[in-house]
């Protein structure tokens, strides 16, 4: 099978498109044949090595986690997908080395859900990640109606999912975002605030007694921010910044689960989740589109077909 692939942790030029081994499959997994992969920035992080301490890598890695296709082959106990199903998936596994850069991949029967058939290959690929992270985040903080809730990257691939399920479960959505995507998130039901100096103040002026729900989407400054715009018991959650715990706060990690997928999977199918794609590669410039997700600048999804 033709996929990308690295032997080594480095930049974008380590990714190798060529032959692989079909990759075996187990007796709890399904063999999908891939129609799209979304790039999230955790996969450039892993080839870069920064997850090299939590996860071992088994070279030459296929990177990638999302996923959207359709299963051409079962494992000995998977009765819960038939061959010929479409599916999206969150493959992600306790190693690095069967990712979803590939035409192939053997997943798990635990990371997938149905795909929703309001969505294009590409759109669902762009689902799982993010839409996951997002669900698992609010879920976290217990977020609901009559919330005030502050999305930092709002523009973003989680951030968007983030403001609009966050809105379906009755919340007020703040978020941060460059002045050119202010427009969009105001289409998905969001305030928007630009970020960088006086933020503190812009939100505060829109929202003055604080926010009740921080989701931190970037790390960094955003999360040293926080204390000056969350009111008293605020709930906080960061995707990326450790220094979240000493403010009382929640580190985060998503994890695959297919029934928090399939509900996503439903929202989609009722029009609740939209997704947003930024850029489509094919599979031969997978390294390409790593190099636009390392830029940070992106709306929306970037996708590789398959």
């Amino acid at each position: 099978m033709k996929a990308v692939s690295y032997r080594t942790y480095g930049g974008p030029e380590v990714l190798e498109y060529g032959d692989r081994p079909m990759p075996k499959v187990g007796p709890d997994s399904v063999l999908v044949r891939v129609k799209a992969a979304a790039v999230n920035p955790v996969d450039w992080k892993t080839r870069s090595g920064y997850l090299d301490p939590m996860l071992d890598a088994v070279f030459p890695v296929v990177p990638g986690w999302d996923v959207a296709g359709v299963v051409v082959a079962l494992g000995a106990d998977t009765p819960e997908f038939q061959v010929g199903d479409e599916v999206i998936g969150y493959v992600r596994e306790d190693f690095l080395s069967r990712g979803t850069f590939a035409e192939y991949v053997a997943a798990p029967v635990r990371t997938l859900a149905r795909k929703p058939a309001a969505l294009s290959f590409e759109q669902a690929a762009g689902l799982p990640l993010a839409g996951l992270t997002a669900y698992q985040a609010l879920k976290a903080t217990g977020t609901g109606e009559g919330d005030t809730v502050l999305v930092h990257a709002a523009a973003g691939g989680v951030g968007t999912m983030a403001v609009q399920l966050a809105r379906h479960f009755g919340a007020r959505v703040i978020g941060t975002a460059s002045e050119r995507n202010h427009d969009f998130l105001r289409s998905l039901g969001a305030e928007p605030v630009t970020y960088g100096d006086g933020l503190a103040e812009r939100v505060r002026a829109l929202a003055p007694e604080g926010v009740g729900v921080v989701l931190d989407l970037v790390g960094g400054g955003a999360v040293k921010t926080s204390p000056d715009l969350a009111a008293p018991g605020a709930r906080l959650v960061s995707i990326a910044d450790p220094e979240v715990a000493a403010l009382g706060g929640r580190l985060l990690w998503v994890r695959p689960d297919a029934a928090d997928l399939t509900a996503l999977g439903h929202l989609a199918e009722q029009g609740v989740l939209t997704v947003e794609i930024a850029e489509v590669f094919p599979l031969e410039r997978t390294a390409d589109a790593h190099r636009l997700s390392e830029q940070g600048h992106t709306r929306g999804k970037i996708v590789v077909r398959v």
